[in-house]
């Protein structure tokens, strides 16, 4: 493989490592930090799970749980500039430890508000909005906090594990939140979330960093955050990432939310066939990860996230379309495979290309766009379904994600996708 490191300016440039998938596991820390993770994104599904379940039993809305969804994205994107800001000037594991212990105390919040007989809209999505804001602020941090804890020559390992971690959790997740739903209830879904935390808060406390933030005078949160945006578009293989992205999260991204609705209101079956439609999503992107870390070398990147794109807005049709539970689950399976390969791929473009002195903040403008284009989408399709049906909304999100893949087949889409393949562009100055 290749990996990225950087020129006498900032600029990356790459250098050769050897192959392995596993490499990064290697790394004591990494791999402590690797199995909190693991057990608190489990938990985190199963409250994103359970919040749109139990807004689709309160409302019988699937605009409802479009907003939902908003509640859960929204917020992060005003969290990510400071989020960015910080992940660049402080120490980044000390700022987890601290971020993350405000969402337990959230987490634990939703649940004893559940536990004590509340079932105010208002107040379940005021209590998903404030973790939504702390979780974009943690998130910039928690990206480039990979790159803190294994040498340059494993950071390709490292990204794609973390990937398989997440995907690990979204399959884990899914399927226990359904199991918990049908025999105790929401409640203790949302209690177990709440104590997941102690497992990531953990090994935060037990890890030690190989790098800290970049030296120098630390930018200011206003032009910091200006120069990280100026930057993007100046980065051709960042700036594909970012729209890619931004389209996902769009089109493709409240498919997720729509597993509820079609369990409730399409395929008519309860809270564990629910869990087996969105455990499907989680197994279809493990699925997906030798995939993305096939190649031998940085080059595949682009064909990756065009594959991506081309089995995600099929495979969204199929689903739209499917007559039956077990027909509708297998579509997702590939939507799964499809979302993990675009971006995963993304994610390690980024990664590999970005300057070390603004990674932070670049991951916070990738991550903004996504968070403001997955509400906006959400709430478009579910306005959309309430008016014309679920089936025919997914229907027309994956001809658009279709479309979005054609143009990354014609001559110039190929020409701008083949830059995330470039780590040694040498066009900022």
């Amino acid at each position: 493989m290749s990996t990225a490191a950087e020129s006498d300016d900032g600029t990356a440039v790459a250098e050769p490592v050897s192959g392995g998938t596993l490499r990064a596991f290697r790394h004591r820390d990494y791999t402590i930090f690797w199995l909190g993770a693991l057990v608190s994104n489990t938990g985190s599904w199963l409250q994103n799970l359970t919040v749109p379940y139990v807004i689709f039993e309160i409302t019988g809305s699937a605009f409802w749980v479009g907003v939902a969804t908003a509640a859960q994205f929204l917020p992060g994107f005003f969290g990510s500039p400071l989020g960015g800001h910080l992940a660049d000037t402080r120490e980044r594991r000390r700022l987890l430890i601290v971020l993350l212990s405000v969402m337990a105390v959230l987490a634990v919040g939703l649940w004893w508000t559940w536990e004590s007989g509340s079932r105010s809209i208002a107040v379940i999505l005021l209590l998903v909005s404030a973790s939504g804001l702390v979780w974009g602020t943690t998130l910039p941090s928690w990206q480039a906090f990979v790159n803190d804890l294994v040498p340059r020559e494993d950071l390709v390992s490292a990204v794609s594990l973390n990937s398989l971690q997440f995907n690990a959790a979204r399959s884990l997740g899914p399927a226990v939140a359904g199991l918990v739903i049908a025999s105790f209830g929401p409640g203790v879904a949302f209690g177990l979330n709440a104590a997941s935390f102690v497992f990531v808060v953990g090994a935060l406390l037990l890890v030690r960093v190989r790098s800290q933030v970049a030296g120098g005078i630390a930018p200011k949160l206003v032009s910091g955050f200006v120069e990280a945006v100026r930057y993007v578009p100046r980065q051709p293989g960042i700036a594909v990432v970012v729209v890619t992205v931004g389209l996902v999260g769009l089109l493709a991204t409240p498919a997720f939310g729509f597993t509820v609705v079609f369990a409730g209101s399409v395929y008519d079956v309860g809270p564990l066939a629910l869990g087996v439609l969105n455990t499907a999503l989680g197994v279809g992107a493990i699925l997906a990860v030798p995939v993305v870390v096939r190649a031998k070398s940085h080059r595949g990147l682009a064909g990756s996230i065009r594959g991506g794109l081309l089995l995600q807005g099929g495979a969204i049709v199929a689903f739209g379309l499917a007559p039956g539970f077990v027909t509708g689950a297998l579509a997702l399976v590939a939507v799964g495979m499809g979302f993990l390969l675009t971006i995963s791929s993304g994610n390690t473009a980024v990664q590999l290309i970005v300057a070390q002195r603004l990674r932070g903040r670049v991951m916070a403008v990738r991550l903004m766009v996504y968070m403001v284009a997955t509400p906006i989408g959400a709430l478009a399709q579910g306005s959309l379904s309430d008016r014309i049906g679920p089936r025919p909304t997914m229907v027309v999100a994956g001809v658009l994600v279709l479309v979005v893949a054609a143009w990354f087949l014609t001559r110039r889409g190929a020409t701008q996708l083949a830059r995330v393949d470039d780590p040694e562009d040498l066009s900022v100055t």
